[in-house]
């Protein structure tokens, strides 16, 4: 049975033991190397963190150099506008603004809806237009 099993996983012999549950090897600097391999990996990831920051920053003072040059404003600032305005608005108003109502609703729904019935009656017969018109 275990020649099958060797056969099966060819030359994995070193790490059988370890598939079916035997001793590890110990490595009696594992402990070390492996908090030496954790601070290494903080440091590269600290390391990657400082250059996109720092990427970041030069990206910005372009933009910020386009946005002077064409008066555009950042969107920060025109979202802090616009909340400015609607609090003008709204000053000494104890409930919210009220929307304003959008083209298309209201009393031309119902108008809407007669011209339909109109048009429908026209394709009907005779007999049951002047029923319906009744």
């Amino acid at each position: 049975m275990e020649f099958v099993m060797k056969q099966a996983l060819g030359g994995a012999t070193k790490d059988m033991g370890k598939m079916l549950g035997g001793d590890e090897e110990k490595d009696p600097d594992a402990a070390k190397k492996e908090e030496e391999r954790q601070e290494a990996l903080r440091q590269a990831e600290e390391e990657r963190k400082a250059k996109y920051a720092k990427m970041e920053a030069e990206r910005e003072a372009v933009r910020q150099g386009i946005r002077d040059k064409y008066g555009i404003k950042k969107k920060e600032e025109r979202e802090a506008e616009a909340q400015a305005a609607m609090e003008a608005n709204s000053e000494g108003s104890l409930t919210r603004p009220k929307k304003a109502i959008p083209p298309g609703c209201g009393d031309e729904v119902e108008e809407e809806d007669e011209s339909i019935l109109d048009t429908v009656i026209k394709y009907l017969p005779g007999p049951l237009q002047d029923m319906l018109k009744k």
